[in-house]
């Protein structure tokens, strides 16, 4: 089984407001909040990822 290899997100802010993206597996992005690295994790396929992150700009 792979890891995660998670990174700060452009998305984050300096307020606290820190979300963490790893993209180093095929067919999948993981997203999870920096404050809690051993709680859950949000993975989507890269489509839909394109797609949130389209509606955020």
């Amino acid at each position: 089984m792979h890891e995660f290899d998670f990174v700060k997100s452009s998305y984050s802010n300096a307020g606290g407001e820190c979300v963490e993206v790893a993209r180093n597996l095929p067919h999948a992005v993981a997203v999870r909040d920096s404050k809690t690295p051993d709680g859950p994790i949000l993975r989507l396929t890269p489509k839909a990822w394109e797609e949130f992150t389209a509606f955020l700009d």
